[in-house]
């Protein structure tokens, strides 16, 4: 039996989103900014010249990119040998859960609860229960705000009271910070669990644990982040494929996002590069008729949020220089998509995700243009392709 690989790059989206002006993200491009950025010699810390994906621009890259946006990504024009296209995101979201749900067939059926740019952010209740559960006389931030400045700002005075640092984004996330020994990362863990109910019944989407570690000085993010996401609205690929009593392969925070609903495995590691080994070995070892579902997240949390130019086109020539090592991997008849969830554009303003089309492209099909498809489509292909009926919206472009 075939087997299908779903990879998402997080937030490496492509432009051209044909509703990015009512998000504010009208002209956001991530691939096509990056491409173009490489080659005007914007983007030389730890690299130098074009953009450099041959084994993804040979699937079809560019030609998505060019489909989606319009834009010919400089470096990015190798005639596709592979599947490709790009898909439209018709939830009213630009997040993790709102992606990787409608991917896998299922759109967001609900609008997400955002919190205020007011400072303070959050309701007094929400607050109550915070400091409740964490047993604290109050909690720190209480704004929007990006991880590391925050963490910077009342890392001193966190250390000091106890105090958890609370934060928002434009996603609809309540996120907390906290120090692994100064704190403890079981507590918070805990807090953030104890606290998740509460906030999924008001449709806020995630609650995330942020840990840190080191000195006020010189502390770092550990790789010990957790979401705790609300529950998918109706059964996704994952229960589609373990519901007929295949094997299911999560990689990364795919059992995060989708709340281990139909994961049969999990695969997890500190970094992506751990991650690509899992997804390597996976390549050789998963089961007939199986579904490998990954998602890699450094573009999106190390690159796309803090506006690094340069380390996200890294970061893509890194992945696509691995990929020959995985596709290496595939036997007669499996199909292996990539695409993304958002983006993220590094040249763009803000801090925050961008309302995007993303790439499509996969290999073990031969040539094919799919043309501009639905998120929704995604899972519809990866179904049909494994034999599963599809229970979503979604068409298949297999």
């Amino acid at each position: 039996m075939p087997r299908a690989f779903l990879i998402v790059m997080d937030s490496v989206g492509c432009g051209g989103a044909p509703d990015a002006a009512e998000f504010g993200d009208a002209g956001a491009n991530t691939l096509g900014h990056i491409a173009q950025a490489c080659a005007a010699g914007r983007a030389e810390q730890g690299r130098s010249g074009p953009l450099r994906m041959p084994n993804l621009d040979a699937l079809g890259l560019g030609a998505a990119i060019k489909l989606a946006s319009g834009l010919d990504a400089p470096g990015l024009g190798a005639t596709p040998a592979g599947l490709w296209g790009a898909a439209t995101e018709v939830s009213r979201g630009k997040d993790t859960p709102s992606g990787h749900w409608e991917l896998a067939g299922v759109p967001v059926p609900w609008d997400w609860t955002y919190f205020s740019h007011t400072v303070p952010a959050f309701p007094d209740d929400i607050v109550a229960e915070v400091c409740r559960l964490a047993g604290t006389q109050g909690i720190l931030g209480n704004c929007h705000a990006s991880g590391v400045p925050i963490i910077a700002q009342h890392c001193e005075a966190h250390l000091r009271t106890g105090w958890p640092i609370c934060y928002t984004s434009a996603d609809s996330v309540f996120q907390i910070a906290a120090h692994e020994q100064g704190f403890g990362l079981d507590r918070l863990l805990k807090l953030c669990a104890d606290l998740a109910p509460m906030l999924h019944a008001r449709r806020v989407g995630r609650v995330i644990a942020r840990p840190f570690a080191g000195t006020c000085d010189d502390f770092t993010r550990t790789p010990n982040r957790h979401d705790y996401a609300i529950a998918p609205p109706a059964p996704t690929l994952l229960d589609w494929v373990a519901g007929a009593g295949r094997a299911t392969h999560a990689i990364g925070k795919i059992g995060d996002i989708f709340s281990m609903r139909g994961v049969g495995a999990l695969h997890k590691g500190k970094s992506d590069a751990d991650l690509f080994e899992h997804l390597v070995r996976l390549g050789a070892e998963a089961e007939p008729g199986s579904l490998t579902f990954a998602n890699f997240v450094e573009f999106d949390s190390l690159y796309g949020h803090p506006r690094d130019v340069a380390g996200y086109a890294r970061a893509l020539e890194w992945f696509d220089a691995g990929l020959p090592r995985f596709l290496a991997q595939l036997r007669p008849g499996d199909l292996a998509i990539f695409t993304a969830d958002h983006g993220n554009d590094p040249t763009f303003r803000g801090t925050e995700h961008t309302r995007e089309r993303v790439p499509v492209v996969g290999a073990g099909l031969g040539a094919r243009a799919i043309g501009l498809r639905g998120f929704v489509d995604v899972g519809a292909s990866v179904a049909a392709h494994l034999g599963v009926p599809g229970q979503g919206p979604g068409r298949s472009f297999v």
